[in-house]
């Protein structure tokens, strides 16, 4: 991808100037007669995202960025949407959130996705890094965050098990880590009956397939990290209906996600182990499919009877989590696509986790209040825990209907199975289903840079 964050350039900079609301009428009367008239057509007040580009006799000559009254960095991504191309850089010692905090906002919104668009993409603002910020460091979250959200966006014939392996493959050698990958039917024989019943469905060249990269030195504390890959999801038997499918090659989200995250984490050389696991699967229909009734083996050795064949992500996250506690980690992060219910909850923009962990809860919030990338604390609420028991087996993947909170019950069944001590599991969407500036309909990375921010507080 072109880099928007570019090092100090010769070339001359069109000055962005970021203006709060309580001082934006101060600003306004400051400029010269031809700006301040050209700002007040625009109706620039400051608020955030507002944008006001001021033009001299050869052009944009500078920028005024309504920052509102302070309280979010993210509404700077419409910057890159807003200006004419050319390079920009930031005055100092004006309103606004640190520099570097603009530099990755600004980042962020320059995403696109033009894989299949014939025409390519025109030339685009760039802005110069503000002194002080770590460029490398900036490249690497706003890479890692585009990684994730263009195997999101890219279509199932083109994201399939076999290329997730591939993209998982890269990152490993990009940072010397270890991978190893199960599939097909060795999936059995090395104890991962719960992904293999899932995928085993998909044609032989999208076999299902549990992904392991490790990385970082022996005795440092281990953070696993966890991600549900399912490539598509038609529902299985249980199908779904043609509008619930439409967005489903999303439901590898999860997977994408921590794969992203586990890539920041290794360009950081945070002084942690790290194993990330992603069980990446097609839940296909096929005459092998997993039908609603039967019972499975999973790793951990509880049976899952399976009352709705549409609830197989939390199946294959069994198998991962349970493979997680093996290596009896300080940290564990689980991240999935998982339950329409978390949207119902909490809409699209705000993704929910659940812990038990307090004090794991408080950093989490902390770090994604500092990176302004909002998650919601849920409840792991244990009067809810018998709908998911079964008759005929341990428990089962769709809980009785009485208990309602579909994402609640969905992190009741993944804690069966989560590692002992600090774990946490996120309920993503993964997806921006409204277009505007800075925020582009389709994939979007949701928590992990909050995430990240905790890991380097939690390890430092």
């Amino acid at each position: 991808m072109s880099d928007p964050i570019v090092a100090a350039s010769d070339e001359a900079a069109i000055p962005i100037r970021l203006v709060a609301s309580a001082n934006a009428e101060a600003v306004l009367a400051a400029l010269s007669l031809r700006y301040r008239s050209q700002a007040k057509l625009a109706k620039f007040a400051g608020k955030a995202g507002e944008v006001a580009v001021l033009t001299g006799e050869d052009g944009p000559a500078q920028v005024l960025a309504g920052v509102g009254d302070g309280a979010g960095v993210m509404a700077l991504r419409a910057l890159p949407a807003k200006l004419p191309a050319g390079l920009y850089a930031l005055e100092t010692g004006g309103d606004g959130p640190p520099p570097a905090d603009v530099a990755l906002a600004f980042a962020l919104g320059h995403y696109r996705f033009d894989r299949y668009r014939k025409e390519g993409r025109d030339a685009t603002a760039r802005l110069v890094a503000p002194d002080g910020v770590d460029l490398d460091e900036l490249h690497a979250v706003s890479h890692a965050c585009a990684l994730a959200r263009d195997m999101v966006n890219t279509p199932a014939n083109d994201m399939g098990p076999r290329q997730m392996e591939t993209i998982a493959r890269e990152v490993a050698e990009a940072f010397g880590a270890r991978i190893s990958v199960v599939t097909g039917a060795a999936l059995l024989e090395e104890n991962y009956p719960a992904v293999h019943a899932v995928g085993r469905a998909a044609t032989p060249e999208r076999a299902p397939r549990m992904i392991e990269i490790s990385w970082g030195e022996t005795g440092r504390p281990l953070v696993a990290l966890v991600g549900k890959g399912v490539v598509f999801d038609t529902g299985g038997l249980d199908i779904k209906p043609s509008a619930s499918m439409r967005q489903m090659k999303k439901d590898m989200g999860g997977a994408a996600h921590a794969l992203a995250l586990g890539r920041m984490v290794m360009a950081a050389k945070l002084p942690v182990r790290l194993v990330v696991l992603l069980p990446v699967v097609e839940n296909a229909i096929a005459g092998d499919a997993m039908r609603p009734g039967d019972v499975l083996a999973s790793r951990k050795g509880l049976t899952i009877e399976v009352g709705n064949t549409d609830a197989e992500g939390r199946l294959i996250l069994a198998d991962a989590l349970a493979r997680a506690a093996e290596f009896e980690p300080d940290l564990t992060i689980d991240l999935a696509t998982l339950t329409g219910a978390a949207r119902a909850a909490l809409g699209p923009e705000l993704p929910p986790f659940y812990t038990d962990d307090d004090a794991l809860a408080a950093a989490i919030e902390a770090g994604a209040k500092a990176a302004s990338d909002p998650v919601w604390r849920m409840p792991l609420w244990g009067g809810y825990e018998p709908a998911i028991e079964s008759d005929v087996a341990d428990l089962r993947n769709d809980p009785d209907g009485w208990a309602q909170a579909g994402s609640v019950t969905a992190a009741l069944f993944l804690r069966r199975f989560a590692p002992k001590g600090a774990w946490a599991h996120f309920d993503i969407f993964a997806w921006n289903p409204r277009n505007r500036p800075g925020w582009p309909a389709g994939a979007e990375a949701q928590a992990i840079r909050g995430l990240y921010g905790m890991l380097k507080q939690r390890y430092a």
